[in-house]
């Protein structure tokens, strides 16, 4: 099967007085607050390099808290919005990924420089997902990861084995440095479609 991963990713987030209304009613005025301060952060940084861009919506997501899927949402897998990470304050490694990515798309980097990758932790022996920023095409990736809040090449980051990354033009199978092998193109992918649907509902 061929995969597409549609990530709508020149979505600007700008938050309209209806879903700050919405966001209230349903997780209170604190997760209010919350989704302001990413509001902030994006337009405070809009005019920094990318290193610096990088730095600090790392910063900024990574003071959310870790809570698994069936913890939090009861569900063995739910991929969240950024609003909806931000509103319950909380997620796994999928949710700080996607907010990395949503925000730094929306902070203008483009997506090829991009890539969401799936590895292992070898120190907690389990699936994880981190994002992989390519500065050039043949460029050692930096590694934006919720474990480690330090930005770093992704050859110093021992205790991550790569499996395989996605992006808006495809899927890579993954290596140790670069960027992989593109194996697949096209089709669709569900947790992508129930993620962009909630993101088109301004969720």
């Amino acid at each position: 099967m061929l995969i597409c991963f549609d990530l709508l990713a020149d979505i600007p987030f700008q938050i309209s007085a209806k879903q700050y209304a919405r966001i209230a009613e349903e997780y209170g005025d604190s997760a209010v607050d919350r989704v302001k301060s990413w509001q902030e952060i994006i337009a405070e940084s809009s005019n920094l390099d990318e290193d610096e861009k990088l730095y600090e919506i790392n910063r900024f997501f990574n003071q959310l808290a870790f809570v698994d899927d069936i913890e939090h949402w009861g569900k063995e897998d739910y991929w969240a919005t950024p609003i909806e990470f931000l509103a319950t304050d909380a997620g796994d490694c999928e949710d700080f990924t996607i907010a990395k990515y949503y925000s730094l798309r929306a902070l203008g980097i483009p997506e090829e420089k991009m890539r969401l990758m799936y590895v292992k932790a070898l120190r907690l022996n389990q699936a994880h997902m981190v994002l992989a920023y390519f500065s050039s095409p043949d460029a050692v990736p930096l590694i934006l990861d919720n474990l480690n809040p330090r930005i770093m090449p992704a050859h110093r980051r021992t205790d991550l084995l790569p499996v395989y990354s996605f992006n808006g033009e495809g899927l890579w199978l993954a290596k140790a440095q670069g960027r992989g092998r593109q194996v697949q193109s096209g089709g669709n992918n569900s947790l992508w479609a129930d993620l962009t649907e909630r993101i088109e509902q301004g969720r």
